[in-house]
């Protein structure tokens, strides 16, 4: 793709169409005499084509006996040879399976388990141990291929420097995980407190005072927490939402892009007028001194505390991470969802792409040229519709329905596609999917077209509940943002980022902490803050991003 702005108001999440058509033998030439589909009687006269896979086996499953297995081994006449291991200990199994040199056709991971980085898709392509699929997609992946052309990030983070894809990882974009720092206050204390929805960062500052001072849980004690979080990264740092009203952070690198120029938000005035405003809150008492350094589980504590409610308001990308969230929930229905603030200089909602970079698939040099193909028709069937059910989530009747009358997809403007079924409870294994190593293609209106229940306090319409927070936030990113989950780092400069980094968002980090908590003066310290910066190399690491964005958005 040429150089270009990545707008993402449009550019960054397509409305994906979903492609239901599976591989043909029109798609292989000369299929029957490597491994086609069935021909029309049903059966395949050729000899199945051996694929050894290594994979991650979920609990309760045999990939062996799996009944999707068979399915695949039918449809394209192959036979799996499978190494599975569990969850735990997988990344190290993998590595020593390399470096022992006794590796496997394929690699299909579960990519939130473990996978290979950018850098080990670098340097196995270049040793020739991982093979480039440029080739096979285009002649034996139709669904791939429209996936990668449908999104220019899911095809930038698959697509090395030297324009080969050496492995692919799975599209699963999950409209609620993608702008995952929201707030959510208790709008039963905003009733109680005649108090209307904050808008801007100065209505929330007051609303947080009158929680903490007009005693909304009636118990006549000062005991309520007016606004608190914790410090993992899904959405519960309560920094990145307070600050978005000065200046754009994405809690993560806290780069930015204007005009396609990097540049780093945390040495401008605009973060240390957010970071005032922050400390006026910590000075006041309406911030949770915790906040900053307790787990998720302390901070669940808070929003559960049995003897008086004591939560105003919380940081997070869903209320279950510090509330119980199921039926009959005492405060369950309590936490409701407010869309950025508006501050001085932006309104901005923290946007994350939903896909991390890497790979969950590869084929490797000991695959067979037959076996290569095999292998990507099996990955293209699971990037369609058809193969995306039955792979991941089972077999029709049993797992999943097709919808009813009545039935009201999760984006309530789209036509339902499908209904999950219960399962029941101490029955026995179905063993009759894949499920995470098969969820390759899953975009938003896929998701979207799931089936949820209509009351959002439900467990049964949760995800409507995240689903309907989201729309709030959902077009406030700024029109440019640093698409980290799409660049390239050459391979050369990767230990140098990586340490730079680290310890530029470190510094940031807990300077941040000492001008709110006062161990640091804005007045007095600031300037000496900012050389601190740049005696960390950040001009360095700037540059080094700059060129990893150039590398990674041309061709």
């Amino acid at each position: 793709m040429k150089k270009k702005v990545w707008s993402t108001a449009v550019g960054i999440i397509l409305i994906i169409s979903l492609v239901v058509t599976g591989c043909s033998s029109n798609n292989n030439g000369n299929a029957g005499s490597t491994n086609g589909e069935n021909n029309s009687n049903g059966t395949n006269d050729a000899a199945p084509v051996n694929v050894s896979v290594f994979a991650h086996l979920p609990a309760d499953n045999d990939f062996a006996t799996n009944n999707f297995s068979k399915l695949l081994e039918e449809k394209f006449n192959i036979s799996f040879k499978w190494t599975t291991v569990p969850f735990d200990g997988a990344a190290e199994k993998r590595q020593i399976s390399i470096s022992s040199g006794d590796y496997p056709d394929v690699f299909m991971l579960v990519p939130w388990v473990d996978k290979f980085s950018q850098t080990d898709l670098i340097r196995f392509g270049q040793q020739g141990v991982v093979v480039p699929l440029n080739d096979l997609i285009d002649q034996y992946g139709p669904n791939i291929k429209h996936a990668l052309d449908s999104d220019p990030y899911y095809k930038a983070m698959n697509t090395a420097p030297d324009g080969n894809i050496y492995g692919l990882n799975q599209f699963n974009e999950c409209y609620h995980c993608s702008y995952p720092n929201k707030m959510w206050i208790n709008t039963t204390w905003l009733e109680k407190l005649k108090l209307d929805t904050p808008k801007t960062t100065e209505d929330f500052a007051k609303v947080l005072e009158a929680f903490k001072t007009q005693d909304p849980n009636g118990n006549g004690k000062q005991d309520e927490v007016p606004l608190s979080g914790s410090v993992e990264t899904f959405g519960v740092r309560i920094i990145p939402f307070l600050m978005n009203g000065f200046i754009y952070d994405d809690d993560r690198t806290y780069l930015t892009l204007n005009n396609g120029k990097v540049d780093i938000a945390a040495n401008k005035s605009e973060w240390k007028e957010g970071l005032q405003y922050i400390k006026s809150l910590y000075d006041k008492k309406l911030i949770d001194p915790g906040a900053f350094t307790q787990n998720a589980e302390a901070y669940k504590m808070i929003g559960e505390n049995a003897d008086a409610q004591l939560l105003g308001a919380g940081a997070g990308m869903h209320p279950a991470i510090f509330i119980n969230t199921g039926e009959g929930n005492l405060y369950n229905k309590d936490y409701n969802p407010i869309a950025p603030l508006k501050g001085p200089y932006s309104e901005y909602a923290n946007y994350a792409y939903p896909v991390d970079p890497g790979a969950s698939f590869v084929i490797t040099n000991k695959a067979s040229k037959e076996a290569q193909i095999a292998a990507i028709k099996i990955i293209d069937y699971l990037f369609t519709q058809e193969g995306q059910m039955r792979g991941n989530f089972g077999e029709e009747g049993i797992n999943w329905r097709k919808p009813t009358d009545g039935d009201i997809a999760l984006e309530e403007s789209v036509e339902p596609i499908f209904a999950m079924i219960p399962g029941k409870s101490g029955g026995e294994p179905l063993n009759n999917s894949w499920g995470p190593i098969a969820q390759y293609y899953q975009p938003k209106a896929f998701r979207d077209g799931q089936v949820q229940g209509t009351d959002p306090y439900l467990p049964s319409g949760f995800e409507r509940r995240l689903q309907e927070a989201t729309h709030l936030y959902d077009g406030k990113q700024p029109k440019e943002i640093f698409p980290i989950w799409a660049v390239w780092i050459d391979p050369a400069s990767v230990d140098e980022m990586s340490m730079t980094q680290t310890n530029i968002k470190d510094y940031i980090d807990q300077s941040a902490l000492q001008f709110i908590t006062g161990n640091k003066s804005l007045d007095k310290d600031w300037d000496s803050y900012v050389k601190g910066l740049e005696d960390l190399n950040l001009s360095r690491y700037l540059e080094i991003m700059q060129k990893s964005y150039d590398d990674s958005v041309k061709q």
